[in-house]
């Protein structure tokens, strides 16, 4: 008995001394204990949690799916689950939580434990990153795009036309509705118009409509694509590709705001915005007799330039975690993030699909990985392929000192997640044994420490 009172003291103290909140249930999932930090976090005294049910003391948003119930029947323990919970004050806050099964020494079931962490600081500074380097849903604290934040606002509240330049994926489509979302037409509707997409010989009909008789297949008067704008927005996407026949209409239409359907002759007045983006040279264009420069000049009121993915890296991390949190939303998962690995991976990678395919390779982890972390083995093998070059060429363009960190940090979460074994830890830092062997001496790290307690 003495044993036992000792332990139980021992076991109490550490409780009281740990900044996370504890509590344990039995198994009909009645809470047996209740630490400091779980008063704390949740304003709730010991005395008022111990005896009662835990789905009524902590009204989580998880409760009608308990995380404890599924650790109860299951035995597979939950680990860092974002989760958010009702204080005594009744105000919402975020957590992650933990779970486990408690057996004694014959493995028969006591109950279960649960730990928690308040997310709160970490949520909010969340929120004011997301304030500082979002705008609607785009993401950048790339210095360049932050400027455009800055007269976005001013650029949607006017009716000048707006030329979005930039290649393929860069976000011209999102700038454009962003435009529109934050202008005096937010209420009216967005159309968009892509003219890389329809032959030509149906391009006309399709964005005027057509009138009765205009053609063979004419059997009713047909309004096009403008018609439905009317009050709102037109964005004219890939404007490059636009028909040569048809641009004489389209200046037509930004400089007197009317058009005439197929086969009429009578303009038809309309009440629109049109921005436009391209992926191609414009000027060039010009140059080369493939664009009409006065149209040029019509469209490139207020213009500005998106650059490509490579060229604002430091967007990378910040894009990572929007995606994470969309597809965690879309796919009902709770992927947590990427491991070091794959960041490394993905800050050296050239994106030549820029963020559409940054998008898609996180889209694509969250297909085939099953755990909380996407690692190097869940990203499309031409892009876990890009890691040929090891670790020094992955972080060239950081300095030494940030360099030496990085990689560090790296080996030591490999190592400890391979449990110590140098095979395993090399094979998911992408890098010969033998390479991390000269590292693991550079930076003097022993294999075994890293050791879990089934090597």
């Amino acid at each position: 008995m003495k044993d036992i009172s000792k332990k139980l003291q021992f076991y109490g103290v550490i409780l009281r001394s740990i900044a996370d909140g504890v509590f344990t249930v039995d198994s009909n999932r009645v809470i047996t204990s209740f630490n400091p930090a779980a008063e704390k976090i949740t304003g709730i005294p010991a005395s008022m949690a111990i005896g009662n049910k835990c789905y009524d003391v902590f009204h989580s948003d998880v409760c009608e799916r308990c995380v404890l119930e599924k650790t109860f029947k299951t035995g597979i323990e939950t680990v860092d689950r974002p989760v958010n919970i009702i204080n005594a004050r009744g105000e919402e806050i975020p957590i992650s939580i933990s779970t486990a099964v408690l057996r004694d020494d014959d493995g028969h079931v006591l109950g279960a434990v649960e730990t928690f962490r308040d997310l709160s600081a970490i949520e909010n500074l969340r929120k004011e990153l997301d304030k500082k380097y979002s705008f609607e849903d785009i993401i950048s604290k790339s210095p360049h795009i932050t400027k455009l934040f800055s007269i976005l606002p001013d650029i949607a509240e006017s009716e000048s036309t707006v030329l979005i330049q930039g290649a393929s994926g860069t976000g011209k489509e999102l700038f454009a509705r962003a435009i529109h979302n934050i202008s005096p037409r937010k209420n009216g509707n967005y159309v968009v118009i892509n003219c890389g997409t329809l032959p030509v010989q149906l391009f006309e009909s399709e964005l005027f409509g057509y009138v009765k008789g205009a053609f063979t297949d004419a059997k009713r008067d047909k309004a096009g694509k403008l018609s439905m704008a009317e009050g709102g927005t037109v964005f004219f996407d890939e404007i490059g590709d636009l028909p040569i026949s048809t641009q004489v209409k389209l200046l037509r239409l930004l400089q007197q705001r009317e058009y005439e359907p197929v086969g009429s002759t009578t303009p038809i007045k309309i009440n629109i915005r049109i921005l436009a983006a391209t992926n191609r040279d414009l000027k060039k264009l010009v140059a080369q007799g493939k664009f009409r420069d006065d149209l040029y000049f019509r469209l490139a009121v207020v213009k500005f330039n998106l650059p490509p993915l490579q060229k604002r890296r430091e967007d990378i991390p910040y894009l990572v975690d929007h995606f994470i949190k969309r597809f965690n939303s879309r796919r009902g998962k709770n992927i947590i993030s990427v491991s070091p690995t794959v960041m490394n991976i993905l800050m050296r990678y050239d994106f030549p699909g820029n963020i559409r395919e940054l998008e898609n390779i996180i889209e694509y982890g969250f297909v085939v990985c099953r755990g909380s972390i996407i690692q190097k083995v869940h990203l499309p093998s031409e892009i876990a392929g890009a890691d040929a070059d090891e670790f020094i060429k992955a972080s060239s363009s950081l300095t030494p000192i940030t360099r030496t960190i990085d990689e560090e940090s790296s080996i030591k979460q490999a190592l400890t997640a391979a449990g110590g074994n140098i095979s395993e830890a090399a094979q998911e830092l992408g890098i010969h044994r033998t390479t991390l062997w000269r590292r693991l001496k550079r930076y003097n790290l022993d294999t075994s420490s890293f050791k879990s307690d089934k090597t």
